[in-house]
């Protein structure tokens, strides 16, 4: 063996030394973000939840009240209908009211930004600057911004509104997100009727378990522990049910009507 191949064979595994820690590095850790924009999941929970406690309630005060099996179904399906078609028609007022508000304003930064440019770079400026920025970097970026107006209208509704007039909530996603919902909410508590059986105290812990049910699982989208989600929509919704037994029980002892 030549002293030239003992020294190259010497020097490969200090160079597979060297380059281990490099083809051992972790590759880049992606953070991903759950879509909050979209608006479905607010008029969802929302109308699932207000579906199991409206109707467990409402099925809670007829049955304190000592109504029959088909009573109970009419007063609960009626429920589910109306209130479906308002939670839906509600969501989407509420939706299509907030865009168009955000529309005027962001019509109003508009005619600012064409009309007085240099007073709102130096407005967005000092904003930059109020939160550390350099006065010089910090108006400097702002002249760069506004030589695009729809990138500058972008930025300045982001700053001065908090929103981004590109991703807005869409109302007929919320309307139909919340209508499903409430009517799968409210139809839970009414299953054991539909299935032959004629205990309120069933109908109610049906319900309840969907209450559980519904708010371990809005855990999903945020950093609550489920059991604990599920817990407080569980005492809340048990709440609702025991004021109106109670006044059902009231009002059917004493025979009002």
């Amino acid at each position: 063996m030549s002293p030239s191949t003992g020294s190259e064979q010497s020097a490969a595994p200090a160079a597979q030394v060297v380059a281990q820690p490099e083809e051992q590095l972790a590759p880049a850790v992606e953070h991903h973000h759950a879509d909050v924009s979209g608006g479905w999941l607010r008029p969802a929970v929302f109308g699932a939840m207000d579906g199991l406690v409206t109707n467990i309630a409402l099925i809670a005060g007829v049955g304190g009240g000592g109504v029959d099996r088909k009573t109970i179904m009419l007063t609960g399906f009626a429920g589910l209908v109306a209130g479906a078609i308002s939670m839906g028609l509600g969501e989407y007022t509420s939706v299509r009211t907030q865009n168009e508000q955000i529309a005027s304003e962001v019509a109003k930064e508009r005619r600012e930004l064409l009309h007085n440019p240099e007073a709102e770079a130096e407005e967005l400026a000092q904003a930059w600057i109020a939160r550390g920025l350099e006065p010089a970097l910090a108006r400097e970026v702002a002249a760069a911004v506004g030589r695009d107006t729809e990138e500058a209208v972008r930025i300045h509704a982001r700053e001065e509104l908090g929103i981004d007039p590109h991703e807005l909530a869409s109302p007929w996603t919320a309307a139909f997100s919340s209508f499903v919902c409430f009517s799968l909410g409210a139809l839970i508590p009414l299953l054991p009727y539909l299935l032959g059986f004629s205990e309120l105290w069933l109908a109610l812990a049906v319900g309840g378990a969907g209450l559980f049910l519904a708010g371990a699982l809005t855990s999903r989208f945020t950093s609550h522990r489920w059991w604990r989600s599920g817990l407080r929509q569980l005492l809340l919704g048990l709440a609702a049910a025991g004021a109106t037994y109670l006044i059902g029980t009231a009002i059917g002892v004493s025979g009002i009507g």
